[in-house]
Protein backbone atom coordinates (compact mmCIF):
# COMPACT_ATOMS: atom_id res chain seq x y z
CA UNK A 1 0.00 0.00 0.00
CA UNK A 2 1.29 3.48 -0.95
CA UNK A 3 0.34 6.79 -0.07
CA UNK A 4 -1.75 9.47 -2.03
CA UNK A 5 -1.16 12.23 -0.81
CA UNK A 6 1.54 13.72 1.12
CA UNK A 7 0.83 16.43 4.06
CA UNK A 8 3.47 19.05 2.65
CA UNK A 9 3.45 22.57 2.24
CA UNK A 10 4.44 22.67 -1.39
CA UNK A 11 4.69 25.63 -3.21
CA UNK A 12 2.30 24.77 -6.57
CA UNK A 13 3.87 28.13 -8.22
CA UNK A 14 7.39 26.96 -8.08
CA UNK A 15 6.73 23.29 -9.59
CA UNK A 16 10.07 22.91 -8.00
CA UNK A 17 10.56 19.90 -5.60
CA UNK A 18 11.85 21.99 -2.36
CA UNK A 19 15.48 21.96 -1.04
CA UNK A 20 15.05 19.80 2.28
CA UNK A 21 17.39 21.60 5.27
CA UNK A 22 20.99 21.43 6.04
CA UNK A 23 22.71 21.11 8.85
CA UNK A 24 26.59 22.44 10.29
CA UNK A 25 29.16 21.54 13.09
CA UNK A 26 32.20 22.17 14.39
CA UNK A 27 34.40 21.30 17.69
CA UNK A 28 37.12 22.67 18.53
CA UNK A 29 37.89 25.53 16.68
CA UNK A 30 38.63 29.53 17.67
CA UNK A 31 35.22 31.31 16.18
CA UNK A 32 33.42 28.15 15.70
CA UNK A 33 30.12 30.47 15.04
CA UNK A 34 31.73 32.00 12.53
CA UNK A 35 33.03 28.83 10.90
CA UNK A 36 29.10 27.62 11.06
CA UNK A 37 28.38 30.58 9.28
CA UNK A 38 30.34 29.68 6.39
CA UNK A 39 29.48 26.43 6.33
CA UNK A 40 25.92 27.46 6.54
CA UNK A 41 26.42 29.83 3.59
CA UNK A 42 27.49 27.08 1.34
CA UNK A 43 24.53 25.08 2.03
CA UNK A 44 21.95 27.88 1.32
CA UNK A 45 20.91 25.77 -1.22
CA UNK A 46 18.97 23.37 1.09
CA UNK A 47 17.06 26.01 2.61
CA UNK A 48 16.51 29.89 2.28
CA UNK A 49 13.26 30.41 4.66
CA UNK A 50 15.55 30.64 8.34
CA UNK A 51 19.29 29.82 9.74
CA UNK A 52 20.22 29.39 13.30
CA UNK A 53 23.50 29.02 15.24
CA UNK A 54 24.12 27.56 18.31
CA UNK A 55 27.05 28.10 20.26
CA UNK A 56 28.89 26.69 23.57
CA UNK A 57 31.50 28.91 24.92
CA UNK A 58 32.67 26.16 27.63
CA UNK A 59 29.95 27.37 30.04
CA UNK A 60 26.85 28.23 28.86
CA UNK A 61 24.91 28.22 25.11
CA UNK A 62 24.45 31.59 22.71
CA UNK A 63 21.93 30.95 20.64
CA UNK A 64 20.63 33.05 17.31
CA UNK A 65 17.77 32.42 15.33
CA UNK A 66 16.42 34.46 12.06
CA UNK A 67 13.94 34.13 9.09
CA UNK A 68 16.03 34.61 6.00
CA UNK A 69 19.28 33.96 4.39
CA UNK A 70 22.68 33.34 6.31
CA UNK A 71 24.56 36.04 4.34
CA UNK A 72 21.75 38.73 5.74
CA UNK A 73 21.76 37.29 9.18
CA UNK A 74 25.50 36.37 10.38
CA UNK A 75 27.31 38.49 8.19
CA UNK A 76 30.52 40.23 9.14
CA UNK A 77 32.69 39.57 12.48
CA UNK A 78 29.46 40.52 14.64
CA UNK A 79 28.86 36.98 14.62
CA UNK A 80 31.96 35.68 16.84
CA UNK A 81 30.78 38.32 19.78
CA UNK A 82 27.16 37.54 20.19
CA UNK A 83 28.11 33.31 19.61
CA UNK A 84 31.45 32.94 21.63
CA UNK A 85 33.11 29.57 21.83
CA UNK A 86 34.85 27.29 20.37
CA UNK A 87 31.84 24.72 19.43
CA UNK A 88 29.08 25.58 17.84
CA UNK A 89 26.39 24.00 15.39
CA UNK A 90 23.51 25.16 12.85
CA UNK A 91 21.24 25.09 10.15
CA UNK A 92 19.63 26.31 7.14
CA UNK A 93 16.21 25.49 7.00
CA UNK A 94 13.37 24.99 4.24
CA UNK A 95 9.96 23.96 6.07
CA UNK A 96 8.46 21.04 5.26
CA UNK A 97 7.01 19.82 8.91
CA UNK A 98 6.08 23.28 10.89
CA UNK A 99 4.95 26.54 9.67
CA UNK A 100 8.04 28.95 8.75
CA UNK A 101 7.61 31.18 11.89
CA UNK A 102 10.70 31.86 14.54
CA UNK A 103 9.35 29.14 16.68
CA UNK A 104 10.37 26.27 14.40
CA UNK A 105 13.62 27.43 13.55
CA UNK A 106 16.65 25.49 13.81
CA UNK A 107 18.98 24.33 15.76
CA UNK A 108 15.93 23.90 18.74
CA UNK A 109 17.48 24.00 22.25
CA UNK A 110 16.09 22.78 25.79
CA UNK A 111 17.40 22.34 29.14
CA UNK A 112 17.43 18.99 30.22
CA UNK A 113 18.42 16.94 33.37
CA UNK A 114 22.16 17.37 34.26
CA UNK A 115 23.24 19.56 30.27
CA UNK A 116 21.56 21.56 27.53
CA UNK A 117 20.80 20.46 24.18
CA UNK A 118 20.82 21.68 20.92
CA UNK A 119 19.83 19.69 17.89
CA UNK A 120 19.90 20.94 14.27
CA UNK A 121 17.94 18.38 11.73
CA UNK A 122 17.95 17.53 8.47
CA UNK A 123 15.08 14.84 7.09
CA UNK A 124 11.88 14.10 8.41
CA UNK A 125 10.23 11.93 11.14
CA UNK A 126 7.38 9.56 9.71
CA UNK A 127 6.53 8.33 13.50
CA UNK A 128 6.35 11.65 14.56
CA UNK A 129 3.09 12.63 14.65
CA UNK A 130 2.16 9.10 16.49
CA UNK A 131 5.32 10.10 19.11
CA UNK A 132 4.30 13.60 20.05
CA UNK A 133 1.01 12.39 20.70
CA UNK A 134 2.50 9.43 23.20
CA UNK A 135 4.73 12.24 24.38
CA UNK A 136 1.70 14.86 24.94
CA UNK A 137 -0.78 12.55 26.76
CA UNK A 138 1.94 11.98 29.21
CA UNK A 139 2.07 15.67 30.01
CA UNK A 140 4.97 17.19 27.64
CA UNK A 141 4.77 21.11 26.61
CA UNK A 142 5.68 21.40 22.79
CA UNK A 143 6.48 24.74 21.72
CA UNK A 144 7.04 24.46 18.15
CA UNK A 145 5.32 22.55 15.42
CA UNK A 146 8.66 21.05 13.97
CA UNK A 147 8.83 17.20 14.24
CA UNK A 148 12.53 17.98 15.30
CA UNK A 149 11.16 18.92 19.01
CA UNK A 150 10.00 15.62 19.25
CA UNK A 151 13.93 14.11 19.49
CA UNK A 152 14.31 16.89 22.53
CA UNK A 153 11.22 15.60 24.24
CA UNK A 154 12.66 12.15 23.95
CA UNK A 155 15.97 12.72 25.39
CA UNK A 156 14.25 14.87 28.27
CA UNK A 157 11.91 11.88 28.95
CA UNK A 158 15.02 9.32 29.29
CA UNK A 159 15.89 6.95 32.26
CA UNK A 160 19.67 7.32 31.34
CA UNK A 161 21.98 8.40 33.65
CA UNK A 162 24.71 10.44 30.77
CA UNK A 163 23.04 13.28 28.98
CA UNK A 164 24.74 11.70 25.78
CA UNK A 165 23.12 8.44 26.70
CA UNK A 166 19.56 9.88 26.62
CA UNK A 167 20.14 11.54 23.32
CA UNK A 168 21.13 8.24 21.61
CA UNK A 169 18.15 6.64 23.23
CA UNK A 170 15.79 8.91 21.69
CA UNK A 171 17.51 8.11 18.18
CA UNK A 172 16.34 4.90 18.40
CA UNK A 173 12.72 5.21 18.60
CA UNK A 174 12.53 7.73 15.90
CA UNK A 175 12.10 6.68 12.03
CA UNK A 176 12.37 8.00 8.76
CA UNK A 177 14.99 10.12 7.30
CA UNK A 178 17.43 12.41 9.11
CA UNK A 179 21.14 13.92 9.31
CA UNK A 180 21.33 15.68 12.75
CA UNK A 181 24.03 17.19 14.46
CA UNK A 182 23.74 18.03 18.49
CA UNK A 183 25.16 20.27 21.52
CA UNK A 184 24.83 18.02 24.54
CA UNK A 185 26.88 20.80 26.72
CA UNK A 186 30.33 20.79 25.02
CA UNK A 187 30.20 17.73 23.62
CA UNK A 188 29.23 17.67 19.39
CA UNK A 189 26.94 14.93 18.55
CA UNK A 190 26.12 13.59 14.94
CA UNK A 191 24.14 11.13 13.72
CA UNK A 192 22.43 9.28 10.56
CA UNK A 193 19.19 7.76 10.05
CA UNK A 194 19.90 3.61 9.76
CA UNK A 195 19.14 3.57 6.00
CA UNK A 196 21.47 6.71 5.60
CA UNK A 197 18.85 8.53 3.25
CA UNK A 198 19.96 11.90 3.71
CA UNK A 199 23.65 12.47 3.89
CA UNK A 200 26.27 13.52 6.77
CA UNK A 201 29.88 13.79 6.31
CA UNK A 202 32.54 14.66 8.68
CA UNK A 203 35.95 16.32 8.25
CA UNK A 204 38.86 17.51 9.91
CA UNK A 205 40.23 21.59 10.40
CA UNK A 206 43.46 21.54 11.91
CA UNK A 207 42.13 18.98 14.80
CA UNK A 208 38.89 20.49 14.69
CA UNK A 209 35.69 18.05 14.57
CA UNK A 210 33.30 19.16 11.88
CA UNK A 211 30.13 17.77 10.80
CA UNK A 212 28.12 18.90 7.44
CA UNK A 213 25.21 17.92 5.36
CA UNK A 214 27.52 17.97 2.14
CA UNK A 215 31.16 18.04 1.30
CA UNK A 216 31.15 21.43 -0.11
CA UNK A 217 30.57 22.85 3.03
CA UNK A 218 34.26 21.06 4.30
CA UNK A 219 35.59 23.11 1.48
CA UNK A 220 34.34 26.54 1.92
CA UNK A 221 36.60 26.40 5.80
CA UNK A 222 39.25 24.75 4.31
CA UNK A 223 38.64 21.36 6.41
CA UNK A 224 39.67 18.24 4.90
CA UNK A 225 37.41 15.26 3.96
CA UNK A 226 37.30 12.51 6.53
CA UNK A 227 34.45 10.02 5.99
CA UNK A 228 30.88 9.95 5.90
CA UNK A 229 29.19 9.13 8.88
CA UNK A 230 27.69 5.21 8.38
CA UNK A 231 23.47 4.90 8.57
CA UNK A 232 22.90 4.21 12.20
CA UNK A 233 25.87 5.58 13.51
CA UNK A 234 26.31 8.52 15.97
CA UNK A 235 29.75 10.02 16.51
CA UNK A 236 30.81 12.13 19.81
CA UNK A 237 33.15 14.27 19.59
CA UNK A 238 34.46 16.12 23.34
CA UNK A 239 37.40 16.87 24.79
CA UNK A 240 38.18 12.92 25.14
CA UNK A 241 38.18 12.30 21.25
CA UNK A 242 35.85 11.07 18.75
CA UNK A 243 33.47 7.87 19.88
CA UNK A 244 31.40 5.97 17.58
CA UNK A 245 28.24 4.44 18.97
CA UNK A 246 25.85 2.11 17.39
CA UNK A 247 21.97 3.44 17.45
CA UNK A 248 20.90 1.21 14.91
CA UNK A 249 21.54 -2.61 13.52
CA UNK A 250 23.95 -2.13 10.38
CA UNK A 251 21.39 -2.11 7.34
CA UNK A 252 22.01 -1.83 3.33
CA UNK A 253 22.51 1.75 3.05
CA UNK A 254 19.52 3.62 0.95
CA UNK A 255 20.80 7.32 -0.23
CA UNK A 256 18.48 9.64 -1.25
CA UNK A 257 18.34 9.28 -5.66
CA UNK A 258 17.46 12.66 -5.27
CA UNK A 259 20.36 14.26 -3.73
CA UNK A 260 22.20 13.22 -7.13
CA UNK A 261 19.61 14.40 -8.91
CA UNK A 262 18.62 17.62 -8.18
CA UNK A 263 18.91 18.75 -4.40
CA UNK A 264 23.38 18.33 -3.64
CA UNK A 265 25.47 21.14 -5.03
CA UNK A 266 27.04 20.00 -8.36
CA UNK A 267 30.62 19.97 -6.63
CA UNK A 268 29.58 18.17 -3.65
CA UNK A 269 30.74 14.11 -3.12
CA UNK A 270 28.51 11.72 -1.70
CA UNK A 271 28.96 8.29 -1.24
CA UNK A 272 32.30 8.63 -2.71
CA UNK A 273 30.91 10.04 -6.30
CA UNK A 274 31.23 13.52 -7.34
CA UNK A 275 27.94 15.11 -8.08
CA UNK A 276 28.66 16.61 -11.11
CA UNK A 277 30.25 13.82 -13.01
CA UNK A 278 27.14 11.48 -11.84
CA UNK A 279 24.59 14.29 -13.43
CA UNK A 280 27.02 13.67 -16.23
CA UNK A 281 26.32 9.99 -16.09
CA UNK A 282 22.78 11.08 -16.65
CA UNK A 283 22.95 13.15 -19.52
CA UNK A 284 25.35 10.74 -21.16
CA UNK A 285 23.27 7.54 -20.29
CA UNK A 286 20.19 9.87 -21.75
CA UNK A 287 21.59 10.04 -24.78
CA UNK A 288 22.46 6.14 -26.04
CA UNK A 289 18.80 5.37 -24.45
CA UNK A 290 17.12 8.39 -26.12
CA UNK A 291 18.85 9.50 -29.48
CA UNK A 292 17.28 12.47 -30.76
CA UNK A 293 17.59 14.19 -33.90
CA UNK A 294 18.43 17.50 -33.31
CA UNK A 295 20.41 20.69 -34.05
CA UNK A 296 21.36 21.47 -30.35
CA UNK A 297 21.14 20.75 -26.77
CA UNK A 298 19.73 22.61 -24.32
CA UNK A 299 19.55 22.83 -20.63
CA UNK A 300 17.46 24.07 -18.72
CA UNK A 301 19.38 26.55 -15.67
CA UNK A 302 21.01 25.57 -13.50
CA UNK A 303 20.09 21.85 -12.27
CA UNK A 304 19.62 20.54 -16.18
CA UNK A 305 23.17 21.92 -17.13
CA UNK A 306 25.47 19.31 -16.30
CA UNK A 307 23.42 16.57 -17.40
CA UNK A 308 22.86 18.12 -21.04
CA UNK A 309 26.70 18.23 -21.09
CA UNK A 310 27.11 14.75 -20.52
CA UNK A 311 23.97 14.53 -23.46
CA UNK A 312 26.00 16.73 -25.81
CA UNK A 313 28.79 14.91 -25.47
CA UNK A 314 27.39 11.06 -25.93
CA UNK A 315 25.76 12.68 -28.62
CA UNK A 316 28.40 14.45 -30.56
CA UNK A 317 25.53 17.23 -30.66
CA UNK A 318 26.63 21.39 -29.91
CA UNK A 319 25.49 22.58 -26.61
CA UNK A 320 24.28 25.76 -26.19
CA UNK A 321 23.17 27.85 -23.48
CA UNK A 322 19.49 28.88 -25.20
CA UNK A 323 18.14 29.50 -22.08
CA UNK A 324 19.53 32.31 -19.48
CA UNK A 325 18.60 32.15 -15.62
CA UNK A 326 18.04 35.40 -13.55
CA UNK A 327 19.98 34.98 -10.42
CA UNK A 328 18.29 37.47 -8.19
CA UNK A 329 14.95 36.08 -8.06
CA UNK A 330 13.85 35.65 -4.75
CA UNK A 331 11.95 32.59 -3.81
CA UNK A 332 9.34 34.55 -2.14
CA UNK A 333 7.97 36.04 -5.20
CA UNK A 334 4.35 34.99 -5.58
CA UNK A 335 2.24 36.78 -7.77
CA UNK A 336 -1.68 37.23 -6.57
CA UNK A 337 -2.85 36.39 -10.56
CA UNK A 338 -2.29 33.53 -12.90
CA UNK A 339 -1.06 35.99 -15.45
CA UNK A 340 1.44 37.31 -13.29
CA UNK A 341 2.78 33.91 -12.15
CA UNK A 342 3.21 33.36 -15.98
CA UNK A 343 5.74 36.61 -15.62
CA UNK A 344 7.31 34.88 -12.72
CA UNK A 345 8.85 31.89 -14.98
CA UNK A 346 10.07 34.72 -17.54
CA UNK A 347 12.05 36.72 -14.41
CA UNK A 348 13.27 33.32 -13.83
CA UNK A 349 14.49 32.12 -17.17
CA UNK A 350 14.51 34.16 -20.53
CA UNK A 351 15.39 32.71 -24.39
CA UNK A 352 18.80 33.41 -26.09
CA UNK A 353 16.64 33.77 -29.52
CA UNK A 354 20.45 33.56 -31.23
CA UNK A 355 21.39 30.01 -30.36
CA UNK A 356 17.17 28.68 -30.99
CA UNK A 357 16.07 30.29 -33.60
CA UNK A 358 15.23 27.40 -36.82
CA UNK A 359 17.01 24.80 -34.97
CA UNK A 360 15.51 21.71 -33.92
CA UNK A 361 16.15 22.03 -29.91
CA UNK A 362 16.75 19.14 -27.70
CA UNK A 363 15.66 20.71 -24.26
CA UNK A 364 16.91 18.90 -20.80
CA UNK A 365 15.99 19.67 -17.53
CA UNK A 366 16.82 17.28 -14.78
CA UNK A 367 13.37 16.36 -13.40
CA UNK A 368 8.92 17.17 -14.36
CA UNK A 369 7.15 17.58 -11.29
CA UNK A 370 3.82 19.18 -12.57
CA UNK A 371 5.26 20.08 -15.93
CA UNK A 372 3.45 23.81 -15.89
CA UNK A 373 6.83 25.54 -16.06
CA UNK A 374 8.49 22.61 -18.12
CA UNK A 375 5.42 24.19 -20.41
CA UNK A 376 6.34 27.39 -20.32
CA UNK A 377 9.77 26.92 -21.29
CA UNK A 378 8.87 24.97 -24.22
CA UNK A 379 6.67 28.12 -25.29
CA UNK A 380 9.16 29.97 -24.68
CA UNK A 381 11.62 28.71 -26.53
CA UNK A 382 8.92 27.97 -29.58
CA UNK A 383 8.63 31.57 -29.33
CA UNK A 384 12.26 32.61 -29.96
CA UNK A 385 12.03 31.01 -33.15
CA UNK A 386 12.69 27.07 -32.64
CA UNK A 387 11.87 25.05 -35.25
CA UNK A 388 11.22 22.09 -33.15
CA UNK A 389 11.25 21.32 -29.62
CA UNK A 390 11.86 17.98 -27.81
CA UNK A 391 12.14 17.60 -24.04
CA UNK A 392 14.24 15.01 -22.27
CA UNK A 393 14.41 14.25 -18.32
CA UNK A 394 17.65 13.17 -17.04
CA UNK A 395 15.63 11.22 -13.95
CA UNK A 396 12.61 8.66 -14.32
CA UNK A 397 8.98 9.74 -14.31
CA UNK A 398 8.40 11.23 -10.84
CA UNK A 399 5.05 9.51 -10.08
CA UNK A 400 5.27 9.34 -5.67
CA UNK A 401 5.60 11.64 -3.68
CA UNK A 402 8.07 11.82 -0.73
CA UNK A 403 7.62 11.95 3.39
CA UNK A 404 11.48 12.43 4.27
CA UNK A 405 11.85 15.62 4.27
CA UNK A 406 11.69 16.96 0.40
CA UNK A 407 8.58 19.21 -0.14
CA UNK A 408 6.55 18.13 -3.09
CA UNK A 409 2.90 17.97 -4.14
CA UNK A 410 0.10 15.23 -3.99
CA UNK A 411 0.52 12.34 -6.45
CA UNK A 412 -2.80 13.62 -7.78
CA UNK A 413 -0.92 16.87 -8.79
CA UNK A 414 2.62 14.84 -10.73
CA UNK A 415 1.95 15.01 -13.89
CA UNK A 416 3.65 10.92 -14.80
CA UNK A 417 1.75 9.79 -11.94
CA UNK A 418 -1.08 10.13 -14.68
CA UNK A 419 0.29 10.48 -18.31
CA UNK A 420 2.45 8.25 -20.65
CA UNK A 421 5.17 9.87 -21.95
CA UNK A 422 3.02 10.72 -25.13
CA UNK A 423 0.47 12.82 -23.19
CA UNK A 424 3.16 14.32 -21.29
CA UNK A 425 4.22 15.58 -24.32
CA UNK A 426 1.44 16.74 -25.78
CA UNK A 427 0.71 18.57 -22.49
CA UNK A 428 3.97 20.28 -22.73
CA UNK A 429 3.26 20.99 -26.18
CA UNK A 430 6.88 19.44 -26.91
CA UNK A 431 7.32 17.85 -30.40
CA UNK A 432 8.80 14.53 -28.10
CA UNK A 433 9.12 13.88 -24.79
CA UNK A 434 11.29 10.87 -23.27
CA UNK A 435 13.29 10.46 -19.38
CA UNK A 436 15.90 8.52 -18.41
CA UNK A 437 15.19 4.96 -17.38
CA UNK A 438 15.59 3.22 -13.73
CA UNK A 439 18.25 1.29 -14.29
CA UNK A 440 19.53 4.35 -16.55
CA UNK A 441 19.65 6.21 -13.24
CA UNK A 442 21.14 3.62 -11.45
CA UNK A 443 23.84 3.14 -13.79
CA UNK A 444 24.67 6.68 -13.54
CA UNK A 445 24.16 7.14 -9.65
CA UNK A 446 25.10 2.95 -8.78
CA UNK A 447 27.39 1.68 -11.52
CA UNK A 448 24.97 -1.22 -12.06
CA UNK A 449 21.23 -2.00 -13.06
CA UNK A 450 18.54 -1.81 -10.27
CA UNK A 451 18.40 -4.85 -7.97
CA UNK A 452 14.93 -5.34 -7.43
CA UNK A 453 15.43 -7.41 -4.04
CA UNK A 454 18.05 -4.92 -2.08
CA UNK A 455 17.50 -1.37 -4.19
CA UNK A 456 20.77 0.53 -3.74
CA UNK A 457 18.69 3.39 -3.30
CA UNK A 458 15.87 5.63 -1.84
CA UNK A 459 14.02 5.39 -5.21
CA UNK A 460 10.51 5.68 -4.30
CA UNK A 461 9.67 9.00 -5.88
CA UNK A 462 9.94 6.45 -9.38
CA UNK A 463 8.57 3.09 -7.60
CA UNK A 464 6.02 4.23 -5.05
CA UNK A 465 8.64 1.33 -2.49
CA UNK A 466 9.24 3.30 0.18
CA UNK A 467 12.23 2.29 2.10
CA UNK A 468 11.01 2.69 6.22
CA UNK A 469 7.33 2.36 7.31
CA UNK A 470 5.15 5.54 7.53
CA UNK A 471 3.53 5.61 10.55
CA UNK A 472 1.89 8.81 10.52
CA UNK A 473 0.63 8.45 7.07
CA UNK A 474 -1.35 5.29 7.79
CA UNK A 475 0.90 2.26 6.66
CA UNK A 476 1.45 0.19 9.84
CA UNK A 477 0.62 -3.04 9.53
CA UNK A 478 -1.66 -3.77 12.86
CA UNK A 479 -1.81 -1.48 15.93
CA UNK A 480 1.06 -3.83 17.26
CA UNK A 481 3.56 -2.66 15.10
CA UNK A 482 2.89 1.24 15.82
CA UNK A 483 3.39 0.41 19.36
CA UNK A 484 6.88 -1.84 18.81
CA UNK A 485 8.07 1.41 17.18
CA UNK A 486 8.02 3.16 20.66
CA UNK A 487 9.86 -0.40 22.03
CA UNK A 488 14.25 1.21 22.66
CA UNK A 489 17.16 -1.22 23.71
CA UNK A 490 18.01 -0.77 27.63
Amino acid sequence: MTPDAATLTYDAARDRPAEECGVFGVRGADDAAVLTALGLHSLQHRGQEACGVVAHDGARFHIERHLGLVGDNFAGQGAAERLPGRTAIGHVRYSTQGAPVLRNVQPLYADVRGAGVAVAHNGNLTNARLLREELVSDGAIFQSTSDTEVILQLAARSARQKPTNRLIEALKQIEGAFALVALVNDKLIAARDPLGIRPLVMGDLDGATVFASETCALDMIGACFVREIEPGEAVIASADGLQSQRFAPVRASRPCAFEYIYFARPDSVIGGRSVYETRKNMGRILAHERPTPADVVVPVPDSGVPAALGYAEASGLPFEMGLIRGHFVGRTFIQPTQAMRDIGVRRKHSANAAALKGKRVLLIDDSIVRGTTSRKIVRMVRDAGAAEVHFRSACPPITHPDFYGIDMPLRSELIASSMDPAAIAETLEADSLAFLSLDGLYQAIAGEPRNPQNPQLADHYFTGEYPTRLMDHGLAQSDKERQLSLLVDA
